[in-house]
Order: C-alpha cells, then structure tokens, then sequence
C-alpha cells in the first residue's frame, strides 16, 4: 500500500510505473537552460511508493550537454569505498545524446566524488534477456555490490539477478514491476527488497512541449514519432497530444512509431526517423516532436532539409547542447528532459550513506524529474505561458493523461 506521506508528494497526476528522462534549473558552467526546477530553488526530493529509506533527490552536477533539476540535494556523508557501482545501458548506450547518456551523467557524478565504478555495459540490438543477465552477472563478478540498469526491458533479467543476489541493491530506471507487493512471487507480499525503482512523470514533461508545438506552429499540424510502440512511450504521446490540444483544440496530429515489440531497434535507428519525419513534413506537419532515443537524430535532419519553419523537438536530454547534433541544433525547439542522472545519483548516494533507495520513486515536474528546455531562446516568447501550464500541473488543476485514447 502506498504510504499517506507519498501521496501527498505526488501532483495529482496518476503515473504509470516506468521511464524515461530528465531536466533542470538553469544550469551553472554550460549553455543549457531548463525549466524543470520550479521557480523556488526546492529539493528534488522524489515522490516515493514503498520506500524502506528515502534520501532527498540530488541534482547531477551540469555538464557540456546537460543541466539537471537543483543543485541541493542529498550529500555523500557514508564510506565511499564501501559502495563498488556498475551500469548497464539500455540500446545505444553512453553517447545516444539522450537516455543512457542522461544515466552516465549520474555515474560519472558519482565517480567525481570518489565512489569507484567497476564498468558499464551496453545491450545489443535483438538480444534475448539471457544477455541482460549475464552483463548483470558479469558486473557483479566484476565487483559491483550497487547495480543500474537503464530501461524497462531490463525489469526480468534483473528480477532474477537481484532474487539470487540480496546483499546486492539494485536500480532499474522507467519500470515499477519489481517493485509491486507481488514482485517476489507472492510469497511475501512485498516488493525486491533490494530493488529501487526510478520511474518519470513523463507524460507532464511531453504536455509541455506539446503546448509549445501547439503554440509555435504554423500550420496547424504536428506530429510524434516513438521509438517503439510500448506502454512506456504512449505515456509521451498521450501527454504530448494533450498540451498540443489545450491550446490548439483544432490542431491535426499525427502519431507513428517506428517499431513495434519485440523489434526495439526503433530507439536506435536514425535512418528510419528521419525518413518517417519527412513524410510527415512533407505532408504540411512543421513541428514534430521525437521521443526515439537515437532515431531523434534522423528527424531533426529532417526538419533541418525541410528548411525553415520546421522543427523538431528533442527528448531526455537537451538535446540542443548535444555536441553530436551540433549540425542540427538550429532546428530544435525545445526537449522534453528527463533527470535520469537525478534518480541515478540520488540511488549511488543512498549506497554510500549506508541506506539504500528501494521501493518505486516517481520523479515528476514538482521534483523537477521532468521538464523542457529553453537552450536556443526558440521558446523564449512563450516561456510564461509554459510555466502558467506547468503550475496548473503542479497544483493539481491540470490533469494529465497517462495513456493514449
């Protein structure tokens, strides 16, 4: 049962267990801006369901291509070379400029500060879950007692690992399942008690960007394009349909993805992003939002061929200040950023101050998990109307929705 002390935390709006990604304050040493802390510098202190011990949410310091939610938050007070930490990426890897790079953000945070990373691993592209268990071992033989895994589609292979390694505490970022009272088979009617489970209010975050493509366009058609058509990246559609329609009721959408499950190659395949973006800009759509992990960067070439007046909008991270994207970066209007470095840091520290995060932790736009960027100035013109939003959302006033139809 959720504690009355996690209700009140959360915003009023209902989120599905899971993820993806982050954002913040205005970030201090680089280029990027963000609105994902609220206009008081607060904690980003995340909501917690059926947490054994809650530390404040820590901010990940900024780096050349990300800024995150606050700099307060929790402290490494513990014995830093009593915590040995690994991570195992999800598609793409460190480098997609988006969600596992949002994650290492998190590691080398931790690393600055003197905690000892044993290695990071990344999946391949149609693996079966025997993969993801055997580089969860493999960092566990290598010496990790504190493990991450990035993505949903780690929640099995890490259920069984954790299940035959309790003195190993584990995160798992953008799923909830092992973290349910019937994740250990029913038996005792709790959750892994060696399971952290960081989830994303994402749907708020893609509300607000989709208020600024409803805002900005011009011709009255946007679109979005998913990575893979699963639970998890409807929760962007539907939030993102949403934001679009509050202020532009007339608007035509359209909304595809670019792989269906068990085919994941959607989140890492550029070429079919952006030939999927151009048909849709070349059927009159100027603003289309990419929640694709590293297809995002196939439709920003696309709205950069298209030619002005047509942009793209980014996820996870910021992706404007992607040194990858440098070529493109004039088409981006804005990101939907999610703070997976946050949640990632935030568990690294419970590790070493002797209390580790378990139980599922929702990061939403009252924490700042979630948020836009403003890098560009593209939004600059109706920054006060995305924050009036983003304090309906804060307030409860604003609803939004978690699935599609």
């Amino acid at each position: 049962m959720r504690r009355a002390s996690s209700l009140r935390l959360l915003v009023g709006v209902a989120v599905a267990g899971m993820v993806l990604a982050a954002c913040g304050s205005t970030s201090s040493g680089s280029g990027t801006n963000s609105s994902s802390s609220s206009e008081s510098q607060s904690s980003s202190q995340s909501s917690s369901e059926q947490s054994s011990s809650d530390t404040g949410s820590s901010s990940s310091e900024s780096s050349p291509t990300e800024s995150s939610s606050s700099e307060a938050g929790p402290q490494m007070t513990g014995d830093k070379s009593a915590v040995k930490i690994g991570l195992a990426y999800d598609l793409g890897g460190r480098g997609d400029q988006s969600f596992n790079d949002s994650a290492a953000r998190g590691l080398d945070k931790a690393v600055a500060e003197g905690v000892t990373k044993v290695g990071e691993l990344t999946a391949a592209a149609g693996e079966p879950d025997s993969a993801k268990v055997d580089r969860l071992n493999q960092l566990i033989k290598d010496g990790a007692n504190t493990v991450v895994a990035v993505g949903f589609a780690y929640a099995g292979p890490l259920g069984d690992v954790a299940a035959k390694n309790p003195n190993v505490h584990f995160g798992i970022v953008d799923d909830a399942s092992l973290c349910t009272p019937e994740a250990d088979g029913g038996a005792k009617g709790a959750p892994m008690a060696n399971v952290d489970c960081m989830t994303f209010a994402e749907e708020q975050g893609s509300f607000l960007v989709g208020v600024a493509a409803g805002l900005k366009s011009k011709s009255g058609k946007v679109a979005f394009i998913g990575g893979v058509d699963v639970p998890l990246l409807q929760k962007f559609q539907a939030g993102f349909d949403a934001g679009v329609k509050a202020v532009k009721p007339d608007a035509q959408i359209s909304d595809k993805y670019i792989s269906e499950p068990p085919d994941f190659s959607g989140f890492n395949d550029p070429a079919s992003g952006e030939k999927m973006a151009k048909g849709m800009y070349d059927s009159g759509v100027d603003i289309v939002y990419a929640a694709a992990g590293g297809s995002g960067a196939g439709v920003f070439k696309a709205a950069k061929a298209a030619g002005p007046g047509h942009w793209g909008i980014g996820v996870d991270s910021d992706q404007y200040n992607a040194k990858s994207l440098a070529d493109v970066k004039d088409v981006i209007l804005t990101s939907m950023v999610k703070n997976v470095d946050v949640a990632v840091y935030d568990f690294f520290a419970s590790a070493v101050n002797g209390a580790p995060l378990t139980g599922q932790h929702v990061y939403d736009l009252k924490v700042g998990g979630v948020g836009f960027a403003t890098s560009g100035g593209f939004v600059d013109d109706i920054a006060s109307q995305l924050n009036d939003w983003k304090n309906k959302i804060i307030s409860g006033e604003v609803k939004v929705p978690t699935s599609i139809g």
